[in-house]
């Protein structure tokens, strides 16, 4: 059994929480630059432009990407020869998150609930997903997530008659109406399957996929390159102003499913698409 200190959990889930908000995914930027000779559009070729940089403005400068820093999602794969001491996992990445939206100056958005609204002044509590892996080692990556990419996003219950032609139409249209209000060029994660809630689930793990990369499983890999194509025919553009570029890529997570049902779920993450990873 490895031991894990409480301390060491919350040091490494401060600097993802500062680095990811001030270092954009080295896949995003590239997105960018592979983007450029696709786009039609001149002032679509200049949004691209402002996007690389202020990429680079904000890493050289330890400045924020995007005034909105988000929430903190978190897809841990906890191995179990793991033990935390001093504390427990949860705490400790709450702590973490704490501290980083504190030391790295960034606005904190996390309110009690939607109703009464209640700022919780520390951008807490995180979303944590936790998978229980074999293995002595704790291995984080984080998302962060804004809301009007989130705002966007959607979740619909197909039958498995309506099959796969209906869901690749609801993820066009999921995306139609988001339009410019998703910030794009944004990257698509789509979840197909499971119970209702796995299907969410699924669409934001999607997110974690190097963007562009091709799916491993051929069938999946066509109907994402048919989504791709499809959106950048909608004519949005990188910030809504027009041209070819609307989505860097759209990526699909699939599990088992009742046999009655075909969940489809889609999570857009805008242009400020962030996220870090790190082993304990």
């Amino acid at each position: 059994m490895r031991e894990i200190h409480f301390s060491q959990i919350v040091a490494s889930v401060r600097d993802l929480c500062i680095d990811a908000n001030l270092e954009l995914r080295p896949d995003t930027v590239a997105a960018f630059h592979r983007s450029l000779p696709k786009e039609e559009s001149e002032v679509g070729r200049e949004v691209l432009r402002q996007l690389i940089q202020n990429a680079e403005v904000a890493r050289s400068q330890r400045l924020p990407f995007c005034q909105d820093t988000g929430y903190a999602v978190l897809f841990v794969e906890l191995g179990q020869e793991v033990h935390v001491a001093g504390g427990t996992l949860g705490a400790a990445i709450d702590e973490g998150v704490r501290q980083g939206y504190r030391e790295g100056f960034l606005r904190k958005s996390m309110v009690q609930n939607p109703i009464a609204r209640m700022n919780t002044g520390d951008n807490t509590p995180a979303v944590v997903n936790t998978e229980i892996v074999a293995g002595d080692r704790i291995k984080f990556r984080l998302l962060i997530k804004g809301a009007g990419c989130d705002n966007a996003s959607a979740l619909k219950m197909f039958t498995p008659a309506q099959g796969i032609e209906a869901a690749k139409d609801f993820v066009v249209e999921v995306a139609e109406k988001a339009g410019p209000d998703a910030s794009p060029p944004f990257v698509i994660g789509v979840g197909l399957g499971g119970p209702f809630a796995r299907a969410a689930l699924l669409a934001q793990k999607a997110l974690l996929w190097p963007v562009g990369d091709p799916n491993p499983d051929p069938l999946l890999n066509a109907i994402e390159e048919e989504l791709v194509a499809r959106i950048n025919d909608l004519g949005i553009g990188p910030a809504g102003f027009g041209g070819r570029v609307t989505t860097l890529g759209v990526h699909i997570e699939t599990c088992a499913v009742h046999i009655a049902s075909f969940p489809v779920a889609v999570n857009i993450d805008c242009h400020s698409h962030r996220g870090k990873e790190a082993v304990l």
